[in-house]
């Protein structure tokens, strides 16, 4: 990897949602890199970018993830089969983000599987340097945190946060504190795709007592399938809905069908925004 970024983004080019109001939130999908292949991927995600969609969550696929569902996890095993590694994703990043106008790119990727072998001051400027926008690291042991959250700030590399809707009051805190990307707000405990959709109200006190403790955006996912829950998560307070399992799905059946992914996901993307007002 080059020692140079490239891609640096200013302070106003960090900001991961667009506000467009509570009927209209900002909107994250998070897919597994390598899946569909990497060719195939760049051009999702270009379309991505061109339906406006605010960030991208690209994944690190790494296996049987405690936290995912069925769904994500062949998800994440057809891209393994692929060979796709950290390296790979990062090389696809830097050779997608300069062409990205609005799409931000938050890398996530799993400790176990692709960081602890690297070093996390290694696996930071990586991420810089290929122009993620920002990280989000998976089974993080709370021991490295401290040296994970200085390594980032050091060289300015933006870190997304999460905690649970039920979490102690000390743990969100801890993630209002450290988010600077933004902070993920995880609606249920569970697993991925099985969640049933949120409850307003367990969130909305949630996000108050968020919303005065951090200036980050906050982003909600788990059990967030359709443009109905998208809108329901901006009525609550939320700058930003996370669409997972239901994305993913859709390209696993575009995929086994051989249908026209592109086609398909731009339908589902669609289904996500507000109705046009004439």
């Amino acid at each position: 990897m080059s020692a140079e970024p490239t891609h640096v983004a200013g302070a106003s080019e960090r900001r991961f949602f667009a506000g467009r109001g509570p009927s209209d939130p900002g909107l994250a999908l998070f897919v597994n890199a390598g899946d569909p292949g990497l060719d195939r991927l760049r051009d999702l995600v270009l379309l991505l970018d061109e339906a406006g969609v605010d960030c991208l969550e690209l994944a690190v696929p790494f296996p049987d993830s405690v936290t995912d569902g069925p769904v994500i996890r062949r998800s994440a095993r057809r891209a393994l089969d692929r060979g796709t590694d950290l390296d790979a994703v990062l090389g696809f990043i830097a050779a997608v983000r300069p062409r990205l106008r609005h799409t931000k790119v938050a890398l996530l990727a799993d400790w176990r599987h692709s960081v602890r072998s690297v070093g996390i001051g290694e696996f930071v400027a990586k991420s810089r340097d290929c122009g993620a926008d920002g990280v989000l690291l998976h089974g993080l042991p709370p021991r490295a945190a401290p040296g994970y959250l200085e390594a980032a700030e050091r060289i300015g590399q933006p870190v997304v946060t999460s905690c649970y809707a039920g979490s102690e009051p000390d743990v969100l805190a801890q993630a209002a504190r450290h988010a600077t990307a933004y902070l993920y707000l995880v609606a249920h405990y569970g697993r991925s795709g099985t969640a049933p959709p949120p409850r307003a109200d367990t969130l909305r006190p949630v996000l108050a007592t968020l919303r005065g403790s951090t200036a980050a955006p906050i982003a909600v996912g788990f059990g967030v399938r359709t443009g109905a829950d998208v809108r329901t998560m901006g009525a609550l307070g939320a700058d930003a809905a996370i669409v997972g399992t239901a994305l993913v799905d859709r390209v696993e059946q575009a995929q086994n069908a051989g249908g026209d992914l592109l086609a398909e996901v731009g339908r589902f993307v669609e289904g996500l925004r507000p109705e046009p007002v004439h």
